[in-house]
């Protein structure tokens, strides 16, 4: 490898899914350490992800996309809101909205997760009981 070839690295032609990940976690100037901890997975996890060795399930790649602020299909595909959105210039108080209604999203599923457990213990208790 020659010392220029980490400058650049990113292209849209030939990025994989974990090039498109670690585009947009650094994009947001995150740490794989900071991504993992805001996702609840363990850091070996996210760096499986940007290292073509694992897929993230669907409920993961939904929170990706939030936490990351790009859209889902260009997490897959290349195709869509990503990083480089075709230098589209949104107004800063806007962009900052549309990352906080993306966080909230984010949190919203993970809480109903947590509250699709609690649902599942109640009933298992219940049956117990009776």
């Amino acid at each position: 490898m020659t010392e220029n070839s980490n400058v650049n690295w990113f292209a849209e032609d030939a990025a994989t899914f974990g090039d498109r990940l670690a585009a947009a976690r650094e994009s947001q100037g995150m740490t794989q350490e900071d991504l993992a901890r805001r996702l609840g997975v363990a850091l070996g996890t996210v760096e499986g992800w940007e290292n073509d060795m694992r897929e993230p399930r669907a409920n993961r790649l939904q929170m990706l996309s939030g936490v990351l602020d790009v859209s889902l299909s260009w997490l897959l595909t290349g195709e869509g809101q990503g990083v480089d959105a075709g230098g589209e210039i949104i107004v800063a108080d806007l962009a900052e909205l549309l990352h906080e209604m993306r966080v909230l999203q984010t949190e919203m599923q993970q809480s109903a997760a947590r509250l699709g457990v609690l649902e599942k213990r109640l009933k298992k208790a219940v049956a117990e009981a009776a």
